[in-house]
């Protein structure tokens, strides 16, 4: 690090030159690089380097001949098809890593690398595109950082692949969803002293989480900061006030992993014992950082992202960028302010298949169908729809609840309507949701899907919006009174009269007697494991998809590319048939919300399967099915062979009621899903011409407005009217949401354990005020006992992280989960309990599982060692 940075004066001409040089502009350094030196020209601690000029991006793309080949290969580019993006960035990357360097670059770079102090010293080399770190987008992260780069070999060969990294398939998608035209973003690239930092991390110079502007927050953690901007550990967070120069808040994370370096490159390593609960940063070092930072925010004259180090006691900053979505100060991040303050709300039943927080357009348009729906099915079944109270199903604080308290009237149409009516829905449920419930959502669909949506009316892709939604609705309902609810009773009777009337020491648990049955997540997964033995008998393509990471296939499949090596006729067939498959299995929902994708956008957890299947390591669901089926029919033997009268009497009809319903409820909860393609069609369409006219972002953000402001917006495009700008609004919102999904909600509000005198504890997902510290208590719902590194899934955006015998914890999973079954050797999760998907599974791929532990995503981390005890409900915390 040099004390008194490099003044030498910037050239318009030069291809490299000083970091501190004066003089430099965004057109000539791009943002980073500007950046760095306003922080270096205003006395801020900075580590000096070299930045290699936009201009020799331009000559080396000049020199090149390479501008007609990314103008032909930018041809297909479509935002909203992330294929054709993955494509035309291969095509433009192997361009540049295919070109030469200009003699004249080379030797500036050289040159400016060897007048850097010592011996080869280790350099960071960063992108800095002409478009990057304004005030007015949030363009950081497009391109490429890379570390304890040492040689100028090393360093070019570095700056040949930040100027590639400018067409990344995310870059590209970037660029045409914020009308950057491609032609005015060049790329510099800074090459800066690497500090080997002890203590690092982020500094944002107001509150992210609330707005205040007189707040700051620190993240730290030990090593180098990719922990923290890559989210690889959980950080301290220390809340500063800006005026009284006062800590308010500190909390100190348990630090397991660190970057540190090797002699070249990066490494994470485990943080030793103990450091990992030991503070990374002092007040008195937190507070000279705010006040940094506070210089950085006058002279940018708005709130920062600050990324520092700590090395031998002192600070530095290495990069700054204004926040560009900071939420409005009044506006509540997490509040559980009750509807009803005398109410009681629980988050169970149908909320488990809304685990996240959801989207405004599904808790404005989708809840209200829901009910709908349900008063339909109630009229049907009940006679009345009174027995479905208003807000059954709400939103608090942006998460879902089913309201449980009810008032006098509404407690009387339940004794008058619902409660003679039980019985009689044993009969009538199931023939309802097949006669009634599942044809309703399939003609609704059938109306709409031959239909070409960018033909439609604004108000018709609306009309068919509703149209959908109403027939799911109405299979929604169905499937809440003929399987959800049986399923539930018919599995609990028969456990019941099993252990208490026939089971011995030894006999097998009751859920033996209901697995084997085939339900649609088997079929998904049958149909997968034929793809694959098919695949099998053809030894380039099996080559092929066992060689390659699922990413790489993934790509090569939507892109339509025949792989190097695969002959074009297996390429195709499997293409074929994987796309068949997809549209047979691929609308399974990971979560209710409709804003959320489908495993049929996102294909890499099923392709990863397929290569377990290829590679032999992990089971063919025939012989699971078969082997469940073979002790299903071996304990029912056994029993059947001793009892008699009328134990044998109520064991026959218990379990005859439980088989019935046994796959029903997956099959119905697979099937909620079947019209989201078609609805989500119709949604993106109408979001991409609300964003061609300017009133969001992308087509995306339709999910992020709320059913009045969309059917204000179709009238306005049917009748040629003026849209308002709602890109902030849409974009507040969707940052509300990313926020609100790291908060873990309550079971129920307010906080309680009994319902109408009634334990709740063994349905409702534990409260974390019930937790210890390093045992977490839940309902074991497959027996066995495991230890083994936890894998912690938000969501499908996830998946990818996932290995082979790891403990897959989440929120929840669904039948779209099923895939990754095949890799955990364990399953926990925040609800749900023994007729959740998680449960079942769990148990017919005999692994272990712990249900509701409430807090599970929240206190386990990935890579920690957890005992997951299926037959106690325990998961005891280890360390890494």
């Amino acid at each position: 690090m040099t004390d008194k940075p490099n003044t030498e004066t910037f050239h318009e001409d030069s291809f490299v030159f000083p970091l501190s040089a004066p003089g430099q502009t965004i057109a000539s350094a791009g943002g980073k690089a500007y950046s760095l030196a306003r922080m270096i020209s205003a006395g801020l601690p900075v580590p000096d380097g070299f930045t290699v000029a936009t201009d020799a991006y331009a000559r080396f793309v000049e020199d090149n001949q390479l501008a007609e080949g990314i103008r032909s290969a930018l041809q297909p580019a479509d935002p909203d098809a992330p294929a054709s993006l993955e494509k035309c960035s291969q095509a433009i990357q192997a361009l540049f890593l295919s070109a030469e360097m200009p003699p004249e670059i080379r030797s500036a770079v050289a040159a400016a690398y060897a007048a850097l102090p010592g011996r080869d010293p280790a350099v960071a080399v960063r992108s800095s595109a002409t478009a990057e770190d304004l005030p007015e987008l949030s363009f950081a992260g497009q391109q490429e950082t890379f570390l304890n780069v040492r040689g100028a070999e090393a360093v070019l060969g570095s700056v040949r692949r930040c100027w590639a990294s400018l067409w990344t398939a995310r870059a590209i998608g970037y660029r045409i969803r914020n009308r950057i035209p491609h032609e005015d973003v060049r790329l510099a690239a800074v090459v800066q002293e690497l500090i080997a930092a002890e203590v690092s991390g982020v500094l944002f110079t107001a509150n992210p989480m609330n707005g205040r502007r007189d707040q700051a927050v620190i993240n730290a953690a030990w090593g180098l900061g990719e922990t923290v901007v890559g989210g690889l550990v959980s950080p301290d967070t220390v809340t500063v006030d800006k005026l009284r120069r006062k800590i308010l808040t500190r909390e100190t994370a348990e630090k397991q992993v660190m970057t540190v370096l090797l002699d070249r490159g990066t490494e994470e390593q485990p943080v030793p014992e103990r450091r990992r609960r030991l503070a990374a940063i002092g007040n008195r070092q937190a507070l000279e950082l705010v006040k940094l930072g506070a210089r950085v925010e006058r002279m940018y004259g708005a709130p920062m992202d600050i990324e520092w180090a700590i090395r031998g006691g002192k600070i530095y900053l290495l990069q700054a960028r204004p926040i560009t979505a900071l939420p409005r100060q009044e506006e509540p991040i997490q509040a559980w302010e009750l509807p009803d303050p005398k109410g009681q709300y629980m988050r169970t039943s149908i909320v488990e298949l809304l685990p996240r927080p959801i989207s405004p357009l599904f808790a404005t348009l989708g809840i209200r169908h829901f009910l709908e729906g349900n008063r339909r099915m109630a009229k049907d079944l009940f006679g009345s729809e009174k027995v479905i109270p208003d807000n059954y199903l709400l939103t608090i604080g942006g998460f879902a609840y089913m309201k449980v308290s009810f008032s006098p009237s509404e407690w009387w149409a339940m004794l008058r309507y619902m409660v003679p009516n039980m019985l009689p829905l044993l009969r009538k449920g199931l023939p309802y949701w097949r006669k009634v419930g599942i044809p309703a959502y399939r003609d609704a669909i059938a109306r709409w899907e031959g239909k070409t949506p960018s033909t439609l009316s604004a108000h018709e892709l609306l009309d068919g919006a509703h149209d959908v939604l109403g027939g799911y609705a109405v299979h929604l309902g169905a499937l809440m009174a003929s399987t959800m609810g049986p399923s539930a009773g018919s599995e609990g009777l028969f456990t019941q009269v099993y252990e208490k009337l026939v089971k011995r020491t030894g006999d097998p648990p009751a859920s033996t007697f209901l697995m084997g049955f085939e339900n649609a997540p088997l079929r998904a997964e049958k149909n997968l494991h034929d793809l694959a033995m098919e695949s099998k008998q053809k030894e380039a393509l099996a080559g092929y998809l066992t060689g390659t990471c699922a990413a790489d296939i993934v790509a090569a499949y939507t892109s339509g590319v025949v792989p190097p090596g695969v002959p074009s006729a297996d390429w195709e067939e499997w293409r074929r048939k994987m796309e068949d498959h997809l549209r047979r299995f691929g609308y399974s929902i990971y979560n209710m919300d409709f804003a959320e994708s489908l495993p049929m956008d996102e294909p890499g957890p099923i392709v990863e399967n397929l290569r377990l299947y290829l590679g032999g390591k992990t089971r063919s669901p025939y012989e699971r099915e078969k082997e469940l089926r073979e002790a299903r029919e071996q304990a029912l033997a056994s029993v059947r062979a001793r009892l008699g009268g009328w134990k044998r009497w109520a064991f026959e009809k218990a379990l005859s009621w439980a088989q019935s319903q046994a796959p029903l409820r997956e099959d119905g909860i697979a099937e909620i899903g079947r019209g989201y393609p078609l609805l989500r069609g119709l949604l993106f369409e109408l979001g991409r011409r609300l964003t061609q006219k300017g009133m969001i972002s992308d087509s995306g953000g339709v999910f992020w407005l709320e059913e009045a402001e969309l059917e204000a917006a179709a009238n306005a495009l049917d009748n040629g009217q003026p849209l308002p700008d709602s890109k902030q609004l849409a974009q507040r919102r969707h940052d509300l949401w990313k926020i609100r999904r790291t908060v873990v909600p309550p079971p129920a509000l307010p906080p309680s354990s009994k319902f109408l005198g009634i334990n709740v504890d063994s349905f409702l997902a534990a409260d974390d005020s019930k937790q210890a510290e390093n045992l977490l208590h839940g309902i074991g719902t497959s027996s066995g006992v495991v230890t083994a590194a936890a894998r912690v899934l938000r969501g499908p955006e996830d998946f990818d992280q996932m290995r082979q015998g790891e403990v897959l914890v989440a929120a929840i999973t669904t039948p779209a989960w099923t895939p990754l079954f095949s890799l955990a050797s364990a399953v926990v999760t925040d609800i749900g309990g023994p007729l959740s998907h998680s449960s079942i599974v769990a148990r017919e791929y005999g692994i272990p599982a712990v249900l509701g532990i409430g807090v599970a995503t929240k206190r386990i981390r990935s890579g920690q060692t957890v005992t997951v005890d299926g037959g106690a409900g325990t998961v005891t915390l280890g360390g890494n």
